[in-house]
């Protein structure tokens, strides 16, 4: 584990409009031995007001990572994707699919639109709290993440 991940909490936006996905969510990183704040998301509008913090959402934390939910009200996870991934200053955040969709056109679709990571969730509650744990110990132990705020880009002509 890098210096940067012991010095700070690592912050996790957690987009989720299931309740009981999210209390399950919330358990299992409770679970995990690192230093973790999760904000919540029950909608795709919600979390593009987050992440442009906007909207009430002044002081949101910037996510090292976002776990997605493909089902959404109001704006939908592709379209949530799609629009991450096309602002500059949070394509380079990384976002894990966490859905209970297995269809493999949403696999493809998410991939195509950048998606770092696909993950079908499970019904039975055990191996779901085991997928969050191990989802978040790979990003936060394991990966390298870019710093919390892009590097200015450099033109020179």
């Amino acid at each position: 584990m890098s210096d940067q991940k012991d010095l700070r909490t690592l912050e996790i936006l957690l987009v989720e409009d299931n309740p009981g996905d999210v209390d399950l969510t919330k358990a299992a990183l409770r679970r995990c031995k690192l230093s973790l704040r999760l904000t919540v998301a029950t909608d795709g509008d919600e979390a593009l007001r987050i992440l442009g913090r906007g909207g009430g959402h002044a002081d949101a934390a910037r996510p090292d990572v976002i776990l997605l939910d493909l089902n959404l009200p109001k704006k939908s996870g592709v379209e949530v994707l799609a629009e991450i991934k096309q602002d500059p200053s949070l394509r380079r955040i990384p976002v894990v699919i966490m859905t209970s969709s297995k269809a493999e056109e949403d696999v493809i679709r998410t991939y195509d639109l950048h998606a770092n990571c696909y993950v079908s969730k499970p019904v039975d509650l055990e191996q779901f709290r085991h997928v969050v744990k191990s989802v978040s110990e790979f990003w936060f132990t394991l990966v390298s993440l870019p710093s919390a705020e892009p590097a200015e880009t450099v033109c020179t002509s």
